[in-house]
């Protein structure tokens, strides 16, 4: 006990940073981030977006603080969501003409300064703040001058910081406000080339669609949204089959169907706590095991992280502010929720084995797949693989695909990263089953490994910790 105070107390006085690596850049497969000296990022992200409009500089301390204790290494935040926006301390970011001259007056806590704030706290956490520049709803406002002047004045502001990684768009289809996009993401590369950029789309979209060729975007993003299985109302813009709303690993493959390959990520998923479909209060919200079964979902299928989400927290809900989505809960209570607090072994896992080896493969699941709730989403190494089985039906894996002629395994819990071990397997086809009920948070990862690898030792009873 004494050890572990020991090393809680070290990790709070010195957050881990990830930047000291190098800057961040793509993987020599295209599939991943890393730094520049090949160390593997994790990207586990919120949506933060309200953040620098909410928050005052206390409340930024304590938020940004909770986040590193549960493993977050990414915010993604709105920079400006109105003309104008303005901060908790009424200070506004912005007016109609995108000169931000008058905004940045010395002698005066501004909208920039308390940004910057933001900015320097989160690099002090080892975290990295995700900038959406402008709100999708607000492009009609910014024309090509004024995104070129924009994102001028962004670049040369946040290049020499370390943690800044840049979004364009926000909740738009990409065909919507594209001379601006190209001209906003031109424009800041040229003054930061330092740093990798992405496009945040509309719900069930992916920025492959539109932006895969251009020269700016560094990495996929998509939105898989808050729909449940065969729900269409609100929005009318489907561009996806029916009946496949939950699918999220669908994504990451029509991501790849674009030429060159890019990474990809869902950067905005079901968010915990926001009722099913957005619009009808009264709908079932999404849960903790939804949540995870998004997450685990998306990586399995190649992403090179995740990006959660909650409804109170992506708005900083408060007593006596007007809420969004039916939220109910103080965003300080949501950090309590525990989808919240599950997203970290998700990354504790991902990080234990060689990183930049991992594919998706699918014939890892043997005979039928499952479709919806059953399916089965696998992934490996030359020397693991991954399972995840969310509804806890009997599934059969081919324990050939990977390196070995025996294999140790082991089931993991999502919901607190509990090892246990079920032994050494022969090579070849295998049933694994539950002890837990069908579809009742019974997800589980079979856990597979070449028997002459140490990646987990065979006493371990729970991930370790991977910052």
């Amino acid at each position: 006990m004494l050890l572990l105070l020991m090393a809680c107390s070290i990790s709070a006085a010195r957050p881990y940073k990830p930047w000291t690596n190098g800057k961040l850049t793509v993987s020599a497969n295209q599939r991943y981030l890393i730094h520049e000296n090949g160390t593997p990022f994790f990207w586990l992200g919120n949506t933060s977006w309200l953040l620098p409009e909410r928050l005052n500089r206390d409340e930024v301390e304590y938020y940004l603080n909770k986040e590193r204790e549960q493993g977050y290494n990414v915010e993604q935040i709105q920079v400006l969501c109105a003309t104008p926006t303005f901060n908790v301390y009424g200070q506004p970011a912005n007016d109609e003409t995108f000169d931000f001259t008058p905004y940045t007056r010395p002698g005066t806590y501004g909208y920039w300064d308390h940004l910057d704030y933001i900015v320097d706290m989160a690099a002090a956490n080892g975290i990295y703040i995700a900038m959406d520049c402008i709100w999708g709803s607000q492009i009609g406002k910014m024309d090509e001058a004024k995104a070129t002047r924009y994102g001028q004045f962004l670049g040369e502001r946040y290049k020499d910081k370390p943690n800044i990684i840049w979004m364009i768009g926000g909740d738009i289809m990409g065909d919507k406000g594209t001379a601006s996009w190209d001209a906003l993401a031109r424009a800041i590369r040229k003054a930061d080339p330092g740093h990798v950029m992405t496009f945040h789309p509309r719900g069930r979209t992916t920025s492959a669609w539109w932006y895969n060729d251009r020269e700016w975007l560094d990495f996929n993003m998509f939105q898989s949204g808050h729909r449940r299985y065969g729900q269409r109302n609100g929005d009318g813009d489907y561009t996806i089959k029916d009946n496949t709303e939950e699918d999220n690993w669908r994504y990451v493959e029509m991501s790849w169907e674009k030429k060159p390959m890019k990474p990809v990520i869902d950067g905005e998923p079901s968010y915990e706590d926001i009722p099913q479909g957005l619009h009808d209060f009264s709908a079932p919200r999404w849960q903790d095991y939804d949540v995870r079964r998004y997450a685990y979902w998306a990586v399995f299928a190649g992403c090179f992280g995740h990006t959660y989400g909650h409804n109170s927290i992506m708005q900083f809900m408060r007593p006596g502010v007007l809420a969004s989505f039916g939220a109910e809960k103080a965003w300080w209570d949501a950090l309590k929720d525990p989808g919240y607090q599950q997203m970290k072994y998700l990354k504790w896992l991902i990080l234990s084995f060689p990183f930049t080896d991992r594919v998706a493969d699918q014939s890892i699941i043997a005979g039928t797949n499952g479709e919806r709730y059953d399916r089965v989403i696998a992934t490996r190494g030359n020397d693991y693989l991954l399972a995840y089985n969310y509804s806890g039906k009997p599934m059969q894996i081919d324990l050939t695909k990977i390196s070995g002629k025996k294999k140790n395994v082991w089931m993991m819990n999502p919901t607190d990263g509990t090892l246990t071990f079920l032994g050494e397997y022969d090579s070849k086809v295998t049933e694994f089953t539950f002890d837990g009920a069908y579809l009742r948070n019974s997800d589980r990862v079979l856990i597979a490994i070449d028997s002459s690898k140490k990646y987990l030792d065979k006493n371990a009873t729970k991930l370790e910790e991977k910052w």
